[in-house]
């Protein structure tokens, strides 16, 4: 098998929202589907195909949706960033689901993270790999997390006697954002913490001339080394966009479900009030999860001044290196 740095083949990725689009067009492409995108793509790359058409967007759609950035493998399907939120909605549905008992609270706060702990693992940036051993630990830590303090916010919210009934259940709703906000930005340290420690794969920075002449003559883009800034960066910067992700999807849903739930037609209908948050739950996803991944480019360009000084002289265009960011 080719190592990673011999398939790093850098392109421009696709914008978030065709990234992330749940369409059959992505998630089920067979095995000769991908392999004739791939070969569409490498075509046009060696100037075999002179102009960009619309069989060409969607064969890079399906590659970069697919395929992970540092390995050149697919993804396996319900990790990818394409399934992100077919994946989440049950888990979300059951952690926003009214009323829930510790239980309830605990067993849902776990189905989550073992979802983002699959989801980290698998988009996570490959240069430098986690054992079995400290993917085990980060798993244990990041659902004792999540369940510590849902359960936690859960006892302290009816105790608030001085706030309006009103008022406490609107809290209680928000009770899983809380567990899910903390928790999934500690999943992100847990699970990539190696690459801090090791640092990650940068590249120089290419003109478009460069790039193309390159991928023309189908070489790949040599590591420069690994740095434990690039890494920091790139691990803090994927937390915080899990935060800007869960924060939408667990905050307005349950919001506007409290309010719903006073109006007269769901008092009515108390059976709809899950397909009712299912329905929230899937329109905030989909709106919610590319503005979180574009707060950050997956291939970030930072400048090499930035970074450890072994790569001040071995910058490429402008100065810069980059890294992939994961996602």
């Amino acid at each position: 098998m080719p190592s990673i740095q011999q398939t790093y083949q850098p392109a421009t990725i696709n914008p978030p929202f065709t990234i992330t689009d749940p369409s059959s067009r992505t998630l089920f492409t067979s095995s000769s589907g991908l392999q004739n995108a791939k070969d569409l793509l490498v075509r046009y790359k060696q100037g075999k195909i002179q102009q960009m058409t619309p069989e060409l967007w969607t064969a890079k759609k399906i590659v970069d949706s697919t395929l992970h950035p540092d390995t050149g493998e697919p993804v396996f399907l319900p990790f990818r960033m394409s399934s992100f939120v077919l994946s989440n909605l049950v888990v979300t549905a059951g952690m926003l689901t009214p009323n829930l008992t510790t239980t309830g609270t605990v067993a849902w706060q776990w189905a989550n993270q073992s979802l983002n702990v699959a989801i980290n693992s698998a988009n996570a940036n490959k240069s430098t790999p986690i054992t079995t051993a400290q993917l085990v630990q980060s798993y244990f830590l990041a659902v004792g997390a999540s369940c510590t303090v849902a359960v936690g916010l859960n006892s302290i919210v009816p105790r608030l006697r001085r706030l309006s009934p009103a008022t406490r259940t609107t809290l209680g709703r928000l009770v899983p954002f809380a567990a899910v906000a903390s928790a999934g930005a500690l999943n992100v340290f847990l699970m990539r913490g190696e690459e801090i420690r090791r640092g990650i794969d940068v590249f120089p920075s290419e003109s478009e001339k460069q790039r193309t002449k390159r991928e023309k003559d189908n070489q790949p883009l040599e590591s420069l080394g690994k740095s434990k800034k690039a890494a920091t960066l790139a691990v803090g910067e994927t937390a915080v966009s899990r935060v800007l992700n869960s924060t939408p999807i667990m905050v307005l849903p349950p919001l506007i479900l409290v309010r719903l739930q006073r109006g007269e037609w769901l008092k009515q209908r108390p059976r709809m009030v899950l397909p009712v948050n299912l329905g929230l739950i899937f329109a905030t996803s989909i709106f919610a999860l590319p503005l979180a991944l574009a707060a950050f480019p997956q291939r970030q360009a930072v400048s090499a001044k930035g970074l450890e000084e072994e790569f001040w002289d071995k910058a490429g265009h402008g100065g810069n290196v980059e890294f992939n960011r994961g996602i």
